[in-house]
């Protein structure tokens, strides 16, 4: 007799959903029920009306945006035409999140959960609202809701009442073998599944273009305290094209420091060749990885040793330890009472996967390799808004980048995976090629020519900026206004001579906020509502369209709060009044925003 079985969906943008969709896959697993943990995009959304009974687990991104793995599946969901009994056989249960330090807290998982209920589903419980600024992190709010959940999943499945529930100490199965080759196979060469130049179909994660890289230039200041990079591309042949507002990802590699270290302290040879085997038939080898595979190609490529390991790490770990003393440790980590050391020990200091091994020399050394599929996550390919048009800049592409890195206790200072690689290329040495393509972002522009247009874009920020006003000054829109803000004129002042140039001709506004060249801090906020009767008159009289990039913590609120003082102080409007017209704006597309965390 089959077990029973059940679907989780997640819609993940770091990891985190996707991360506890997998707990959920194997916690079934350990009852003994059937469990299918898909992204929601890759699942035919309209099989819906056939499940009996879905997990949904969803981050919510920016400012209250569903992840990129859901869009699809969000806009299906919310379509009007869809029957109020669509859903009536299914029951459901929505875990959400996100961080309460933004204004829309979980708004995607809400949003759904009351969606589900219109279409006609059967909650089991209340949302779950995880939440990033709980001391605890999201499993504060997740371990208790699980617990219930699978009170309510085990009433409506019942396991095979001959198979005992498999003990949390004892490994599952893990979901590929290495079978190792003895010898290199005689034909075919290792390497990426890549996008080749003429090819009929556009690049993708799947197959990403090898970009050459032209430029890797700091654009920063010497004695500023950020390295910025400016990154330009050569795309010819690739079959990419974009349009301004649009994003490129990039398919980031581990430091050969790290994955020496890294085979080093688990005992492997980088030069091992494998195969690999599904252990299940449903399951497929990651399309990423090339057979055969070298040691060092997926430690280098695939695995993310630099990330910061999650509690189901510890848990895993800890069931593969052979040592006495780590694995108590281990197992202290992974319970739900030793969260908040955990917490201390991994989360405040930034501690990677690799440092954690590090310090676990006996349980690492001891790791089969079956299980570094199941150990460590995948390398996720990062975002970055394009900062060229490929009208004014053909066959280029380009990018702003700011190199993450910054101290904690640890000694070793933290370092961003994607941006510290990317500025450790320098093709001034020799070729560099980048895996990268591109997807559509957030942002539209107007393509009508008289239409204004008021960008605010402080820091890199700036970036889709400068594609959508190179694009539209080539097409002779001229009527663009933007509001740009760094620490100093001489130090973070991107494309200072362009946006000169530009002016001179007529072509472009520039209000510019250096937020340390005065005793009081001057803020992009603070020059919009100086030329409040500016963006009143552009807004109001003129149809102008405005956008907003940047960096998702405050700025946001501040701007739209020096929107709403500009509607009532320019405009006339009471606060009710200017609330709502700021939301017309949001309704009907003409403020848009492209934020990131």
């Amino acid at each position: 007799m089959p077990n029973p079985q059940f679907l989780v969906l997640f819609g993940s943008q770091t990891g985190t959903a996707q991360d506890v969709s997998e707990r959920l896959g194997r916690e079934a697993r350990r009852r003994r029920l059937g469990c299918r943990v898909q992204a929601l995009d890759s699942y035919p959304v309209v099989n819906l009306i056939n499940e009996p009974l879905v997990i949904f687990v969803c981050a919510t991104t920016g400012q209250g945006d569903p992840p990129d793995n859901m869009k699809n599946f969000w806009r299906f969901i919310f379509r009007k035409k869809l029957p109020t009994t669509a859903l009536c056989q299914m029951e459901f249960a929505v875990l959400g999140l996100g961080d309460s330090s933004y204004t829309k807290f979980n708004f995607v998982a809400k949003k759904l959960h009351r969606r589900l209920l219109q279409l006609g589903g059967s909650a089991l419980l209340p949302v779950c609202l995880g939440d990033d600024q709980h001391e605890l992190g999201p499993d504060a709010a997740v371990d208790p809701w699980l617990r219930d959940l699978w009170d309510r999943v085990l009433g409506l499945l019942p396991p095979p009442p001959d198979l005992a529930e498999i003990p949390p100490g004892v490994p599952l199965p893990s979901k590929f073998t290495l079978l190792f080759l003895q010898e290199a196979p005689s034909t075919g060469s290792e390497g990426q599944r890549v996008a080749h130049p003429g090819s009929q179909e556009p690049p993708s994660e799947s197959k990403p273009f090898l970009a050459p890289m032209i430029s890797n230039q700091r654009v920063t200041g010497p004695s500023h305290f950020q390295d910025v990079r400016l990154i330009e591309f050569d795309i010819s042949g690739s079959g990419i094209s974009f349009a301004a507002g649009d994003v490129v990802l990039i398919q980031p590699s581990n430091s050969a420091a790290h994955v020496q270290q890294f085979c080093q302290v688990l005992g492997l040879d980088p030069d091992q060749l494998f195969t690999l085997q599904p252990r299940e038939p449903d399951v497929s080898c990651p399309t990423r990885l090339p057979q055969p595979c070298s040691m060092r190609h997926l430690v280098s490529h695939y695995l993310d040793i630099a990330s910061v390991p999650r509690r189901s790490f510890f848990e895993l770990l800890a069931c593969l330890s052979l040592h006495e003393l780590e694995r108590e440790k281990l197992l202290e980590f992974s319970s739900a009472q030793g969260q908040e050391e955990l917490f201390e020990y991994c989360n405040r200091p930034r501690r990677t996967i690799l440092e954690v091994l590090c310090d676990f020399p006996h349980t690492a050394a001891a790791i089969p390799p079956d299980y570094l599929l199941d150990l460590i996550p995948a390398i996720r390919p990062r975002a970055f808004s394009i900062a060229s048009s490929m009208l004014a800049h053909p066959s280029r592409l380009q990018i702003l980048v700011a190199v993450v890195q910054f101290q904690t206790r640890l000694k070793e200072p933290r370092r961003g995976l994607c941006s510290s690689w990317l500025a450790s290329l320098d093709p001034g040495q020799g070729p560099v090629r980048v895996p990268l393509w591109v997807r559509p972002g957030s942002l539209a522009f107007p393509e009508t020519p008289d239409t204004p247009v008021i960008m605010v874009g402080p820091g890199t920020g700036v970036a889709p900026f400068r594609a959508a006003i190179q694009e539209r000054v080539v097409q002779g829109q001229t009527r663009n206004f933007l509001f740009f803000g760094c620490r100093w004129r001489d130090q973070d002042f991107y494309w200072e001579t362009e946006w000169q140039e530009l002016e001179t001709r007529d072509c472009l506004t520039l209000v510019p906020a250096f937020s340390r060249e005065q005793e009081q801090k001057v803020y992009v906020q603070h020059r919009l509502r100086e030329l409040g009767s500016l963006v009143w008159e552009l807004l109001d009289r003129q149809g102008a369209y405005f956008y907003l990039a940047g960096n998702a913590k405050s700025m946001p609120a501040d701007v739209s709060e020096a929107l709403m003082s500009i509607f009532q102080e320019n405009g006339g409007l009471c606060s009710p009044d200017a609330a709502a017209y700021l939301a017309r704006l949001q309704r009907t597309q003409r403020f848009q925003t492209e934020t990131w965390a």
